[in-house]
This record gives C-alpha cells, structure tokens and sequence, in this order.
C-alpha cells in the first residue's frame, strides 16, 4: 500500500481512545473535539476545556468555516499564541504565528487601518506567513480580508467579522477558500495578562518523557505600560554604579512595549525587533543570546533588502545580556534602543558599552522565556 494510502487510512480510521471527559488536579475537564492530527499527522488528538469555563476564549470559539478538514494540534498551539500576542494591546493588532513563534506581529499607529496592521504583520517575514495562523483583537472587515486571501494561511481567529469579510473568505471564485479556516474567539480581555490577573484554568502543562508532569503558572508579565519601563542600573566592584544615560523617544518606548509584549510568545533564547509598531524580524529558539541576535539580523537583510532600515529600531530579548556582544550585533545594525531583565554580573558592563555605542538600556522586571 503507498504513503499516501496508509496515511489517509491513519487519518479516517485512527481517531485515537481520548474519553468525553477527564479530571485533572481535581478540575473536572470536557473534550471538546477530535483534531484532524496531533503535531504530526500519525498522531490523533483531542482537545478538552474545563467544564466551569463559561464562553471560553479559545475552547468555546465558532468555527463559521472549517477549510477542507478540521484543527490539528498545531493549528491550536498557533492560534492560542497568536491570541496570547494580540491580547496586550489597546489599538489594532495582529500576529502571524508558525511553529508556534511569530513571523510578523504588528500594533496600528494613529491613523492606520486593521489592513496596514495586518500587511506589517506579514510582510515581517513573509515567506514564513505563507501557510500561517492569524490572529486579530479587532473585528476583522472586508478589505483586510481581501488582502489576506492574497495569499494562503491555514486559519484566521478574531472576536468577530463582518458580514463583507465573510463574503470575501467564503467566494467560490477564489481558490484559496476551500482552504481557510474562519474561527470567532471569545472576549480577549478575559485572558490572563498581568502578574496578579486571575489565573484560574489557565496554569501549564507539561507532559515529560515518561508521562511525569509539570505544572506552572502561566507566563505574564509585570509591565502594563510605558510608564513601567526603568532605565537600566547596576553596580560593580570595578565600575561602581553604572546606569543607562541614552533616553528612548516616545515612539521606541512604545515601540520596546510592543516588542516585550510579542517576545513572551517567542520561542527562547528570543529577540525581536520592532520599528514603529511592528517587528522587523524575530530570532528564535537559539542556544545562545547573541545568536539570537545575529538571527534576526540576517533575517531583516535577506527579506528587507533595500526597503527598510533598523536604524532607530528597537530590540526585546527575553533574558539577560551575559556579555555586551548582543547589544554590539544589535546596536551595529542600527538597534538604538533595548529592553532585556537584569541578572547578569557582567550587567554594569553591559550598561556602560550600551552607553558608549548610543543605545538606550532598559531593564525588564522578569525574564520571559518560552520553552513551548
């Protein structure tokens, strides 16, 4: 029998021993669906919400178009990040997600439409956004739905859709609508996002290699606004006290918000790189910090070539710098202004050779690693 035959058989007859029900740590929990696969196709799947959750953000999401077969594990993952993005911001947002790391995300600036926020978004990287997962905090409308089915992505996921975007995903005349996935999420304000916000039904699991398991309190953050931001300090035996002495404008302190904001979904070691409300380029999932670094830098020269500068761009990284060669990769390229927590001894270093390069330094009140 071909590959292709065992595995349409895996997918139709293989639906997996998952029970309508489960209890967890005493919570008692509802499946809610079989997926179409796990993380890969040979792998079944079920999805389960707890029973107390009441119009649940991503358990409780309409499908109002299912594309020409149903979620797979991925499909989830990719759409609870992407959601777990856009939900810090107060203006227009989107984020295209793949592997469960953004390719793009991106905030409107005063005067710009859902469809500039969304072709920020994408054009971040955008052969990665090419079979993506799209989130929006905003309901989505018809013109930016026009430039969406521009291309193909796997699903789309916003609080709602207005009746002309509904008619732009479901044209027959356009190929790529078999394909697409149409899902409406609940109210975003009821995630989790600050320290201290309820986190009732929303700790992580992990699932070790012999079926150990452990449990934590969902990542958050402390900084709700740019009035949270501190400017960098430390203190050294060989220094004595050293503190940042660039200031960022306003635009890059919103700009630095954005990016720790997007870098909580980031897989670590994480950076990403935001110039006027969207990233620039993202590098993800490297053993070390400044190979994160030189990640996205590569990434913004192959893609953006002759059509965007770094120069007074801002950068996240979602730990401590060990060394100043992060900021160095960074500030070379045109990086003016970085936030990253404290916790190195060599901080004062860094400090001082941020100051010596113009880069403004501000630390983060937590790291903010993902190992998802």
């Amino acid at each position: 029998m071909s590959e292709a035959l065992n595995r349409k058989s895996y997918l139709t007859q293989n639906k997996g021993d998952f029970p309508e029900s489960a209890e967890f740590m005493g919570v008692p929990y509802v499946k809610v669906d079989d997926l179409r696969y796990g993380t890969n196709p040979h792998q079944a799947a079920a999805y389960y919400k707890p029973v107390s959750a009441v119009d649940s953000v991503i358990g409780d999401m309409k499908v109002l178009k299912t594309g020409k077969s149903g979620l797979s594990q991925t499909n989830l993952e990719d759409i609870s990040y992407s959601l777990n993005i856009v939900k810090y911001f107060k203006r227009p947002a989107c984020a295209c997600m793949k592997h469960v790391n953004p390719c793009g995300a991106a905030e409107a600036l005063p005067g710009e439409s859902l469809k500039q926020v969304y072709i920020k978004a994408r054009d971040c990287d955008p052969r990665a956004a090419f079979g993506s997962v799209i989130a929006f905090n905003r309901t989505v409308d018809e013109e930016t739905a026009q430039e969406i089915m521009s291309t193909f992505v796997e699903c789309i996921v916003a609080p709602g859709y207005t009746e002309g975007a509904m008619a732009v995903f479901t044209n027959p005349d356009v190929k790529l609508d078999k394909q697409v996935r149409i899902l409406q999420c609940g109210d975003l304000s009821k995630l989790p996002k600050y320290v201290g916000d309820d986190i009732t039904n929303c700790r992580t699991l992990k699932v070790l290699g012999d079926g150990t398991v452990v449990v934590s309190e969902p990542l958050l953050t402390h900084l709700k606004s740019v009035a949270d931001l501190q400017i960098a300090t430390a203190d050294s035996k060989t220094l004595g006290h050293v503190e940042s002495t660039v200031k960022a404008t306003d635009v890059q302190k919103d700009d630095l918000l954005a990016a720790w904001y997007i870098n909580i979904s980031v897989r670590s070691n994480g950076v990403v790189i935001v110039k006027n409300g969207g990233t620039l380029c993202v590098g993800t999932g490297e053993q070390d910090r400044v190979g994160a670094v030189e990640q996205a830098v590569e990434k913004f020269s192959q893609k953006y070539a002759g059509k965007e500068t770094i120069q007074g761009a801002v950068m996240a990284s979602d730990g401590f710098f060990p060394f100043p060669d992060a900021v160095e990769v960074a500030a070379k390229a045109g990086v003016t202004a970085i936030i990253a927590p404290a916790g190195s001894i060599k901080d004062a270093d860094v400090i001082a050779r941020a100051n010596e390069l113009g880069v403004a330094l501000y630390h983060a009140p937590e790291r903010v690693f993902s190992h998802h």
